[in-house]
């Protein structure tokens, strides 16, 4: 690609991470490489997991999560801390790498909105990144600033859904 997007899945509602990741699955079949990187889920098997393994080197997935922030906003411990600055320094780097057409930065968003990392410092990076590279960037409550730089934004919103009828998470379904 000559010139890459950015592309945002925000909202409410569920399918951010299942859309990124049908586009993912859509550029590596047409030989691109991409990278997911997952800020927040923690390191557990999920199904999209086992799948990327088996299309890889061109569709590759990192966990680089604790699992789930539990703590209010702006008030993390200092691992959850730590892990969003290694987390965030790893991401620089493999965007900078210039190894891949698309970049995934899964619930990048929830970064932002929880104070562990800043929108100025991701919207530098972004406008530095190679031009060829698209990013995307998933996670509710996308920053005003993130929408307005982007080239593209999905609102996700939720009408209804079967957590509030008492059905759990399935297999398949939401890992």
């Amino acid at each position: 690609m000559e010139n890459g997007l950015l592309m945002v899945n925000t909202g409410d509602g569920k399918g951010k991470t299942t859309a990124a990741l049908g586009l993912g699955l859509r550029a590596a079949g047409h030989g691109m490489k991409v990278l997911m990187l997952q800020f927040f889920k923690g390191p557990w098997l999920t199904g999209e997991i086992c799948a990327a393994k088996r299309l890889e080197p061109d569709f590759k997935i990192t966990q680089l999560g604790q699992g789930f922030v539990k703590t209010r906003k702006e008030e993390h411990s200092k691992a959850t801390l730590e892990n969003a600055r290694v987390s965030w320094d790893y991401a620089k780097q493999e965007i900078f790498s210039d190894l891949y057409d698309i970049i995934i930065l899964d619930e990048i968003n929830n970064m932002i909105d929880h104070g562990l990392l800043s929108v100025e410092e991701l919207i530098s990076v972004l406008k530095e990144r190679p031009k060829r590279l698209t990013i995307i960037l998933t996670g509710r409550n996308a920053h005003d600033r993130i929408i307005e730089l982007a080239d593209m934004v999905t609102e996700m919103r939720e009408i209804k859904h079967h957590y509030k009828s008492g059905i759990k998470a399935q297999k398949g379904i939401e890992f």
